[in-house]
């Protein structure tokens, strides 16, 4: 059964092979352009690589990156295609190569589509990540003269001060971990002793945070230290003051940047999808349109064109054949080298 049947007459096939010469380089370049969203947000995913828990989320850059560079290569070739397309002795040529062509383009619109899920999906990795990169960030703040967390406080203090947050979820995140360095602590103080005494780990905790988590915009000079001590401090009640320090946790702060991020390249990549579809349909109905009228003497004669020759059922079976086939012959090749010992 032939799917989606279509006539074309002479000037109809000229304007589909020009419609698609233009189709496939605005497909070339939106190859580049998924290529160039895939590094950008490599790039700013390792910016904050110190952050991150894990590395799953790199799996989306990567992704973008293959698509893109296998666009350019795959559209490159369709508009070669077009160039031959209306040329009865230079379009036989390219006969050969289309059924591998549909398959390379079947394979990259496959990875366009996973890549624009992960766009959309990965955020809940996302999340899990920074909640566990973050929670190290700050637990190793202090660790500026350990080898390989010498760079930790300058991280964290940029992070914060560039995406105007503080702490993992809130600012109650650094009352829970020692902050500050025993290098810069005067041991010999009584309230250092009562400090590192009143906890049965033995860490200096108070109620304080890092000078990157003031808020610039705050009339009063920022208040750093016994933030939860209305007393200690005039004219302050620490459960409505609002503008002395950074409310949002970081991980939210990263998260809906990365997120927002992530949906724009998802919404960019479905664009590129749906012009790489038309690419294929339009390609595969001037190919059938031309194969029509092989034998005829009139070239300029109305043809008929389709997407497939047989029900999708039947074309997926038929693709999948020479792959069954192939696995087969390795099992049993498997197999036969298995019993030879024996």
């Amino acid at each position: 059964m032939v799917l989606m049947k279509m006539k074309f007459s002479f000037q109809k096939r000229v304007k589909l092979a020009q419609s698609l010469w233009l189709l496939s380089w605005m497909a070339t370049v939106a190859g580049s352009i998924t290529f160039c969203l895939g590094c950008f947000l490599k790039i700013e995913l390792r910016k904050r690589a110190e952050v991150m828990g894990n590395t799953d989320i790199y799996i989306v850059p990567h992704t973008l990156m293959i698509v893109g560079l296998g666009g350019l290569g795959i559209n490159y070739f369709a508009g070669r295609i077009c160039q031959d397309a209306l040329d009865p002795s230079r379009f036989p040529q390219w006969k050969t190569f289309l059924k591998p062509y549909y398959g390379a383009s079947m394979f990259i619109a496959f990875l366009m589509f996973i890549a624009m899920l992960m766009s959309f999906i990965m955020k809940g990795s996302l999340d899990s990540s920074l909640r566990i990169g973050l929670r190290n960030g700050i637990r190793f703040y202090k660790d500026t003269d350990t080898p390989g967390r010498c760079f930790q406080k300058q991280s964290m203090d940029r992070l914060q001060m560039d995406f105007q947050c503080c702490g993992n979820d809130d600012y109650s995140d650094w009352f829970e971990v020692q902050w500050i360095s025993n290098r810069y602590l005067d041991l010999s103080t009584k309230d250092v002793k009562d400090r590192i005494k009143s906890n049965v780990d033995g860490r200096y905790l108070l109620d304080g945070v890092p000078f990157s988590c003031c808020n610039p915009s705050s009339p009063r000079p920022c208040i750093q230290y016994q933030l939860t001590n209305d007393s200690a401090h005039f004219s302050y009640e620490h459960q409505t003051e609002e503008l002395n320090l950074y409310l949002r946790g970081c991980r939210e702060a990263l998260v809906s940047y990365y997120g927002g991020l992530m949906n724009t390249i998802g919404v960019v990549v479905l664009s590129v999808l749906l012009v790489q579809g038309s690419v294929l349909a339009s390609l595969r109905y001037l190919q059938t349109s031309l194969e029509a009228l092989e034998g005829q003497e009139n070239a300029e004669a109305e043809s008929e064109g389709y997407l497939l020759e047989k029900s999708v059922k039947e074309t997926v079976m038929e693709w999948l054949e020479p792959v069954l086939k192939l696995l087969q012959l390795n099992q049993v090749a498997s197999e036969e080298g298995e019993a030879a010992p024996a």
